[in-house]
């Protein structure tokens, strides 16, 4: 399994915020995505994950078994906010979630209840979301990762509001996430403590051509 970008280019409002973006990684690689405020890594993410249509060029997962012309059909998408209903409780939303997106095909989901164990917040997620704290919150997020198979992880900053101890965590999350198979995809200002990964940096578009590999 291979996802292609080639030729990206992206616009918010009339404003041309990157152009001509390609990349390619396999299963088992993570590409980390770094540079200033404004460069466009989360524009970049959005539209990988489909939330946002490019200005041009096209971003495909190359499976043998499975071709998917639309990336975000295969990929988890964790942004800024956690996509929780603060009154339901962990487990309601877990389990919308399980429901809602499904298994994308040749792999299965955790159970919600391991999903929540594997974060390491076993025994709360009888609790509201919304009485969380900002660091819960975000791992039990997390757990959204774990409880419907997609192979492609798209993550916006997503250590944010995490202890030193939940970064390890989300780190080994990771690391086995490739290990299965899979591929990550993540825009930080912070080291997410992976092995090996790939690097682009974006520049921002006043700089010119603002990709470059590392």
């Amino acid at each position: 399994m291979r996802l292609v970008a080639e030729g990206l280019s992206a616009k918010r409002g009339e404003d041309l915020i990157f152009q001509d973006i390609s990349f390619e990684i396999a299963s088992g690689e993570a590409l980390v995505i770094k540079g200033p405020n404004g460069s466009g890594k989360s524009t970049l993410l959005r539209v990988l994950a489909g939330l946002l249509p490019a200005e041009a060029g096209t971003a495909k997962l190359l499976a043998a078994a499975h071709p998917v012309e639309r990336v975000g059909e295969a990929a988890h998408y964790l942004g800024h906010r956690n996509a929780m209903k603060r009154e339901l409780t962990v487990e309601e939303n877990l389990t919308f979630w399980k429901a809602f997106l499904g298994d994308f095909a040749g792999g299965a989901g955790l159970p919600v209840f391991e999903a929540v164990e594997a974060v390491g917040l076993g025994g709360i997620a009888h609790l509201p979301f919304g009485y969380l704290s900002a660091g819960q919150q975000r791992r039990m997020a997390m757990a959204k990762l774990l409880v419907v198979w997609r192979p492609v992880w798209i993550l916006d900053e997503p250590t944010a509001a995490l202890d030193v101890a939940a970064e390890a965590m989300f780190a080994g999350l990771v690391t086995a996430h490739l290990a299965r198979g899979g591929i990550a995809l993540a825009a930080t200002h912070q080291p997410l403590g992976l092995k090996d990964v790939k690097e682009l940096r974006m520049k921002g578009f006043e700089h010119a051509y603002p990709g470059e590999w590392a």
